[in-house]
């Protein structure tokens, strides 16, 4: 081939780049919290949604827990906000009542791959702010009662407790100083963790986060005090988070724990004992339940110059829910999903009873000030229980603030 042809070819070639379409893509930028520490739900859906190909590919960024919200609400004020963002349940309000997130309701409405009837309730209150919905649940997590049944079965008890007042009493009774084994641990923490655990107290006692100082919140303050000063629970309860707390009943130096399922794996691997998990006890038999709201959800800003793509990325993600718990070891919000069996008995049984605890949970507000309100819950409950205050007064002081931040 001499040089003239393989020049023509060369300019030939060269045009036919030129003059061909180039392939548009949209870019969706998401932000969370996975990933920071290891791989979790958003950075691997993300980078699995990318290997599809296709004109939407996503640009993930990872962001630590404490400084989240903070970061996506400078972002949001400055007009960099990302496509999407997923942050925990009770931070929601504060970007919805703020029109930081877009209205999705019509979009929800006409999508197939989300139906809001599949959720359970707590999660859909959650994203949704003024009777619109402002996002989709990711995954969910409550609380109930773990029980060490070798314990129980040595002390004569056939049943975990059902009552306030049975759980005192069984905690007295399974308490064992000699052998280092406290009757119950709990997390009451001065933080969100604290109020992740006694909120469910006040709202069976008919009360709410708006309404702290009823009555039957004073007495279910009045038992957490006993349980400490008698010391039914390690004082540590009063600094420990969750997954140090229930470390004490792991090892078999408490007869009975409050905490969620994200204990479950260790529970399997570690426990020496025979255990199971038992529903929230009740102020009274057979009466109100509730249990604490966990989880992360899923909100498009209302800044985005996508919407339809980032509402594709949302649509993808919950796609995947049946992956929640197998593969993240998370509970998927929705009740339409039936967890695989995983081979292990005591996990499977233990599952069920948080899947039926979830019928009750309620989400923490929602409110744009849930982190001023959350504080004052805390504080009460540390003040009652360190004795600086009786728990009427304490749970007062707490109402007073609320009631002041509610208007």
């Amino acid at each position: 081939m001499d040089k003239a042809t393989l020049k023509l070819g060369g300019l030939l070639l060269a045009a036919t780049m030129m003059t061909a379409p180039a392939t548009a893509q949209t870019i969706v930028k998401v932000w969370s919290i996975d990933g920071t520490n290891q791989p979790g739900v958003s950075d691997t859906l993300s980078k699995e949604f990318n290997e599809r190909g296709g004109d939407i590919q996503i640009e993930y960024r990872s962001i630590p827990f404490d400084e989240l919200v903070n970061e996506a609400l400078r972002a949001f004020a400055t007009g960099n906000a990302p496509d999407i963002i997923s942050v925990d349940n009770p931070d929601f309000a504060l970007f919805s009542s703020r029109g930081a997130f877009l209205d999705i309701t019509d979009r929800v409405a006409n999508s197939d791959v989300i139906d809001p009837a599949n959720y359970f309730q707590g999660p859909l209150n959650s994203v949704t702010w003024d009777g619109k919905l402002f996002g989709v649940p990711k995954y969910t997590d409550t609380i109930a009662l773990f029980y060490n049944k070798d314990l129980f079965e040595a002390a004569g008890i056939a049943e975990p407790p059902k009552t306030w007042d049975e759980l005192l009493e069984t905690a007295r009774a399974l308490n064992d100083p000699a052998n280092n084994v406290y009757g119950i641990t709990f997390s009451a923490r001065a933080g969100e963790e604290g109020t992740f655990q006694f909120l469910p107290w006040i709202q069976m006692s008919g009360g709410s986060y708006g309404e702290v100082n009823g009555p039957g919140a004073v007495r279910a303050l009045e038992i957490w005090k006993t349980m400490v000063d008698e010391r039914l629970a390690s004082q540590d309860v009063l600094s420990l988070g969750q997954w140090d707390s229930t470390g004490t009943f792991n090892t078999g130096n408490a007869a009975m724990a409050i905490s969620g399922p994200w204990e479950l794996n260790r529970m399997v691997e570690d426990a020496q004992f025979d255990w199971a998990v038992a529903l929230l006890p009740t102020d009274t038999d057979g009466g109100e339940r509730s249990s604490a709201l966990g989880g992360f959800n899923y909100g498009i800003f209302a800044t985005t110059q996508n919407p339809d793509a980032a509402f594709e990325v949302l649509e993808f993600f919950v796609s995947q829910d049946e992956r929640m718990f197998p593969e993240f070891s998370s509970l998927p919000a929705r009740n339409d999903i039936v967890l695989p069996e995983t081979g292990v008995p005591l996990k499977d049984a233990a599952l069920q009873v948080f899947q039926e605890q979830l019928q009750y949970a309620q989400p923490r507000g929602p409110h744009p000030e849930w982190q001023k309100i959350s504080k004052a819950i805390y504080d009460a409950m540390q003040a009652a229980l360190t004795g600086q205050q009786t728990p009427q007064q304490a749970l007062d002081q707490a109402q007073q603030t609320i009631a002041g931040i509610l208007g």
